[in-house]
């Protein structure tokens, strides 16, 4: 018995590096959402502007989600808008850094109404997937006690991970238009993008399941993807495209990257949103 204890012990010694690896793994996993903040989101606390340095009014907004946590956002109004758009941005930064975005969309004479997710800016709390559903439904619960009255259009618009939350939003309560910007079909066809990292994927508990969730989503549908976007494949834009029902559109924008596509789709991508709006405008 002692030598096998002894022999145990040296291969332990020779070999510590992947127990050790599997053992912190175990215990990540074991301690909630973990994981998924790891490798799912990177959130920036410190906001760098605001819609005042572009010479656009706007209100500051402090929403309660359900579970009390406050949502940070903005609502930038537009004397002549019929539509509110709403948008979800990506996994990275905060508000501050899509203000050249609220700006175009403001051009195509709509309300902006734009939030950070739970843990991102000025919002309380951590993010998780749930969390971030909620997120998105107190930001549809304020435009609809606050501006529904208008009789305008609700259009959502999400990039990258926000087009998960904006699908999700879109299978629960009713909407008027989605743009879904560069995403994705399931975070499990993400996680296998990016091996090995992509092992550790079932672990996280993270589904952002949009492959299962545009189908129910009766709604006019933009696709807009970059056919070179390093990051979210087009391959994965394409299927969540073909799964939808119709009506929908797809822009593939040639040569566009996933944090380029904007610039690289140029006028041309002004030109496609608000054809979609003023389809749905029409209806």
């Amino acid at each position: 018995m002692t030598s096998y204890f002894k022999a145990a012990g040296r291969f332990f010694r020779r070999h510590w590096l992947l127990p050790a690896f599997l053992c912190s793994i175990a215990l990540l996993a074991m301690t909630t959402n973990v994981l998924e903040r790891m490798f799912v989101y990177f959130p920036t606390r410190e906001l760098e502007g605001n819609p005042s340095m572009l010479s656009l009014e706007y209100r500051d907004l402090l929403i309660p989600a359900e579970d009390g946590v406050k949502i940070h956002g903005w609502f930038i109004p537009h004397p002549a808008a019929n539509a509110t758009i709403l948008i979800f941005h990506g996994n990275a930064g905060n508000i501050s850094h899509r203000l050249g975005w609220i700006r175009l969309l403001h051009e195509l004479n709509a309300h902006v109404l734009i939030i950070d997710y739970r843990g991102y800016g000025r919002s309380e709390g951590r993010p998780f997937e749930k969390g971030l559903y909620l997120d998105a439904l107190a930001a549809h619960a304020w435009w609809k006690r606050e501006q529904s009255g208008n009789k305008g259009k609700l259009i959502l618009i999400g990039e990258s991970l926000g087009g998960a939350v904006a699908i999700d939003l879109a299978a629960r309560v009713p909407v008027d238009g989605i743009v879904l910007q560069a995403t994705f079909t399931t975070a499990w066809d993400m996680a296998k993008t990016v091996m090995p990292v992509g092992l550790l994927q079932p672990l996280t508990g993270v589904r952002f399941d949009s492959a299962a969730k545009i189908q129910r989503v009766g709604c006019p549908k933009l696709f807009i993807h970059g056919n070179r976007d390093e990051i979210v494949p087009f391959r994965l834009g394409k299927r969540l495209f073909d799964l939808a029902a119709p009506p929908k559109e797809l822009y593939e924008v040639p040569g566009a990257g996933h944090n380029d596509l904007i610039d690289s789709a140029g006028i041309e991508y002004l030109n496609r949103v608000r054809s979609f709006l003023e389809k749905i405008g029409r209806e």
